[in-house]
């Protein structure tokens, strides 16, 4: 939900502030006021192009901010995380329009493309009207629209995973496929792993390898430094190690009386002591070891020459050949099965198909009773919107590829005809902005707003239209909010009645320069609006008293 919307020079706007509520807020003001620029700097931050032309004359850059709620935006928040843009509960759009013409756009204080503002408000907002930013036009929106409104997950879910699951087997049929005669590279894998497997390849073993082959290498120097060792701890040298310490704890211990600190020296050459016997024991273990042994030397280099000259020809690293040892191994065994296995994906694939086509039956089926729903519902709207003759059509068209598509086998084609006796038309092909947003009304007040946006804004959505008319449009806006926040841009004092919430923009010159101002207006405040709206430059007590019963009727 959009809880707040700022705007800096912005066209005739030099600073304003909006904050936002639940339920339906509408937006009034005099002709060439502004108040389509509210919608306008939406538009900017949902990724629209940016348009320098909308930079306030004088003014280096206008600066955009929208902060959002993500209570109700599920899918806002699960984008966010997959981008790593997400900072708790809240959303907050910021773009900057310069006016040389570029623009720059952060999502959460960190620097967003266009494309990433765009992905993201098609998740937040949904502006309707006389503007390029229309979700309702593009197919894929409108076959959301219909899943979302026939309550189609499960079965478009069990499509998609069957259309997953074949997909996999045909490319695992076209890589065995591709392979050919596969006798040549058999013979030639077996070769190469009969070599791989007479060595020990495991890293572990390499390791050891290397360890030995380094001991061996320093044979004579290790022997002489341990005997060397041994020689001095064993008291083949005297006096010995042991011997001295022992000497010194012995001084030590006559003068010890009168000095207490001494005793933890004592303790410390105590400890020194085991330590030095249990060293020499290690050594002489160690020195056992050791030998020089040449035979054994060379078969060491041996090994490791050939572990290298393999690494070198399979262009790995020692460490690296058993994995591709492994990996040579499952090739081999995939080949040698190549034949059974192609026969087997032949059947699985052809089961794979069948249950796609089960599934996309079942939901082909649903779509086409929703879609028969959808279109009686909306129709009936289109009439009461003023468009009396008007019918709205939901068409299923089928895929003419026989391949699964993960979404279904048809596509959703929204069409509308807005006068008795023309024929529908696609629904982006309609020409009458005021048409359009109507027609987008009533659907989504057919389908109570089933599509996942939580915030949906209607421009000049009463354009053309007034009386009674008027008054259920605004009705209709009532209950959509009551579903889900409505922003409307109206000039229709019976549809300005039904908002929960009214913010008026009025525009005046100031040292030679027009400005807009926007303001929440307060009870006494809108019945003067609507009055105004009802009235015009002079407000008669008649008018005041109609404005009064609106806001009543509304209420």
């Amino acid at each position: 939900m959009l809880i707040r919307l700022a705007i800096k020079d912005f066209a005739v706007v030099t600073a304003s502030e909006l904050e936002f509520g639940p339920g339906l807020t509408v937006i009034s003001g005099e002709t060439g006021a502004g108040k389509s620029l509210l919608v306008d700097a939406l538009g900017f931050l949902s990724g629209q192009r940016a348009d320098s032309g909308m930079v306030r004359h004088g003014s280096e850059r206008a600066e955009l901010h929208a902060e959002f709620d993500l209570g109700d935006a599920p899918a806002a928040r699960a984008w966010l995380r997959e981008q790593e843009l997400d900072d708790g509960d809240a959303c907050q759009l910021r773009r900057t329009l310069r006016a040389d013409g570029g623009s720059r756009a952060w999502i959460n204080g960190r620097p967003a493309s266009l494309t990433q503002l765009a992905e993201l408000a098609a998740c937040l907002v949904e502006i309707h009207g006389q503007h390029e930013h229309q979700a309702l036009l593009s197919k894929p929106s409108q076959l959301a629209l219909l899943d979302a409104f026939g309550g189609h997950d499960a079965a478009l879910a069990q499509v998609g995973a069957a259309s997953r699951r074949w997909s996999g087997l045909l490319r695992e049929r076209d890589t065995l496929s591709k392979t050919g005669d596969v006798s040549e590279r058999s013979a030639w894998l077996r070769h190469q792993l009969d070599e791989l497997e007479r060595e020990s390849l495991a890293p572990e073993a390499i390791a050891e390898l290397n360890a030995t082959h380094r001991r061996h290498a320093h044979a004579a120097g290790l022997i002489a430094a341990c005997e060397s060792a041994l020689a001095r701890l064993g008291g083949d040298e005297s006096p010995a190690l042991p011997q001295q310490l022992q000497q010194l704890r012995n001084e030590l211990a006559r003068v010890q009386e009168h000095e207490p600190r001494l005793a933890e020296v004592d303790a410390m050459l105590e400890a020194a002591a085991i330590q030095i016997d249990e060293a020499a024991v290690l050594l002489d273990r160690v020195r056992a070891d050791l030998d020089l042994d040449p035979a054994q030397f060379d078969e060491l280099e041996g090994r490791l020459s050939r572990i290298h000259d393999l690494a070198r020809k399979h262009r790995v690293t020692p460490e690296g050949l058993a994995a591709h040892r492994d990996a040579m191994a499952q090739e081999f065994e995939n080949l040698r099965n190549a034949g059974v296995r192609l026969q087997v994906l032949d059947g699985e694939i052809q089961a794979a198909t069948a249950d796609w086509r089960k599934a996309a039956d079942t939901l082909s089926k649903a779509r086409a009773k929703a879609a028969k729903t959808l279109s009686t519902k909306t129709s009936a709207l289109i009439s009461e919107l003023g468009m009396g003759g008007g019918r709205f059509e939901v068409t299923l068209e089928p895929l003419t590829e026989s391949r699964p598509d993960p979404q279904g086998a048809e596509r959703v084609e929204f069409l509308v005809s807005a006068n008795a006796g023309q024929p529908p038309r696609a629904l982006r092909k309609v020409a009458s902005g005021g048409e359009l947003s109507r027609i987008s009304l009533a659907i989504e007040v057919a389908a109570l707003g089933s599509d996942a946006v939580p915030t949906m804004v209607f421009d000049e959505v009463d354009s053309g239209i007034g009386g009674a008319v008027a008054e259920i449009v605004g009705q209709k806006l009532r209950a959509l909010g009551d579903k889900r926040q409505a922003l409307c841009v109206t000039h229709l004092p019976q549809v300005a009645a039904q908002g929960h919430a009214h913010y008026r923009v009025s525009k005046a010159v100031a040292s030679g320069v027009t400005q807009s101002a926007v303001q929440l207006l307060d009870a006494k405040q809108r019945q003067e609006e609507l009055a105004r709206m009802l009235g015009g430059v002079e407000v008669s007590s008649e008018a005041r008293a109609a404005a009064k019963r609106l806001l009543r009727d509304a209420g």
